[in-house]
């Protein structure tokens, strides 16, 4: 049987004496001490080199490795990691390639592999959590501003008292943070302060995806508006909906949340908003010029994006419909009167015109805000 380690160093040296007794059958020791012959060779050799000594364990490490990373480079590799502790290999080593380009660095370059086995070695990775999501078909506009994705993150408490509710807004189609505000609360007036600002700076998407809930309404039959929504659509902006309880259709402003938060909020207390808003302000550049996307050739999200040519009108545009349509005047409770009935088509559009539109079918009628269809009328059932 092999040697057991609390007697190693005894039947090494028991061994290698009786292997050198007169007329010693060597084969026949090796055998008995249940080691090969290599083994027992090996150690008759290392004894008579060095005694003693020579039985001692030898580290197996090589003495020179030609192709290991030189010092330097892996020295690159530590400070980019410590600068940004929640990146793996894939984008430190598109961060190197980044800067070897502009030094025009000729050095051959470490792989991403090679980059994790240098964070492992240096124990810099933190062990995974669990295991890796099943990955799922990916799908993105063709072009910026098609599609924006909005949200609430996940709240959370404040050391000073009261709590942060990051406001995300990102492009489906470059990745590319619109804005990352650190708000009081989740109300309208709040969103739509925020949302005045961004799209100043970046003008107008053509569709905004939420999720179900205020302030942005539901996807009900009929969909439940908000003061929000009609907001943005007198502004020409459609509002859609996720499907309730599946979070992955806004797969990216989800993921954009995981991110944010190993990057920015794991492990760290905030004081209140406006700590919260500088560490935001930097990491959000960062995100966009800096930090490789896998979903995007390891290139930033800012390399993708390009303003909105739809700029943020000064005054909101007037309400008109086209000459000889049906328009009706939204009643405070809601409903329009058709042929002397009533019909809901929601109380945020109070006090605003919408126009009633006919179908293929006699008995249905759609009703539009704007150059939004808000609702489907059946004219056969009985007044709301």
């Amino acid at each position: 049987m092999p040697w057991k380690e609390v007697s190693t160093m005894s039947l090494r040296r028991e061994f290698v004496e009786l292997a050198q007794q007169e007329g010693a059958n060597r084969r026949a020791l090796c055998r008995r001490f249940g080691i090969s012959p290599t083994t027992g060779y090996r150690w008759l050799h290392r004894y008579r080199a060095a005694g003693a000594a020579g039985l001692q364990d030898r580290s197996r490490r090589p003495h020179h490795s030609p192709h290991r990373t030189p010092a330097p480079i892996e020295q690159q590799v530590l400070a980019i990691h410590a600068a940004h502790p929640a990146w793996g290999g894939r984008k430190i080593r598109a961060t190197l390639e980044a800067q070897w380009q502009a030094q025009r660095n000729r050095a051959p370059l470490p792989s991403a592999s090679t980059i994790t086995a240098i964070l492992r070695r240096h124990d810099r990775l933190a062990p995974p959590e669990q295991a890796p999501p099943a990955a799922w078909h990916r799908f993105e506009r063709p072009v910026p501003n098609e599609l924006w994705q909005m949200d609430f993150k996940g709240h959370f408490p404040l050391l000073r008292g009261g709590r942060c509710h990051p406001l995300t807004l990102l492009d489906d189609h470059s990745r590319f943070c619109l804005g990352l505000v650190a708000c009081a609360n989740e109300r309208q007036q709040t969103v739509q302060g925020q949302l005045t600002q961004i799209f100043t700076r970046y003008g107008l998407p053509h569709v905004i995806l939420a999720d179900n809930g205020p302030p942005w309404g539901a996807a009900t039959t009929p969909p439940v508006q908000t003061a929000l929504t009609v907001w943005l659509l007198r502004l020409g902006v459609r509002v859609i909906h996720g499907r309730p309880y599946h979070p992955q259709t806004q797969g990216k402003v989800e993921r954009f949340h995981r991110t944010l938060q190993a990057e920015v909020l794991r492990d760290r207390s905030l004081l209140d908003l406006a700590t919260c808003q500088r560490h935001f302000t930097a990491w959000r550049t960062v995100y966009n010029c800096e930090r490789p996307h896998e979903a995007l050739g390891d290139r930033p999200p800012v390399s993708r994006y390009q303003p909105s040519p739809r700029p943020f009108p000064t005054e909101l545009p007037p309400i008109e419909y086209a000459p000889g349509a049906v328009v009706r005047r939204v009643q405070a409770k809601g409903e329009i009167t058709l042929h002397g009935r009533t019909y809901p088509v929601g109380r945020a559009f109070r006090g605003y015109p919408v126009a009633v539109q006919p179908t293929l079918e006699p008995d249905r009628v759609t009703v539009q805000f704007c150059h939004a269809t808000i609702a489907e009328l059946d004219l056969r059932q009985p007044d709301a």
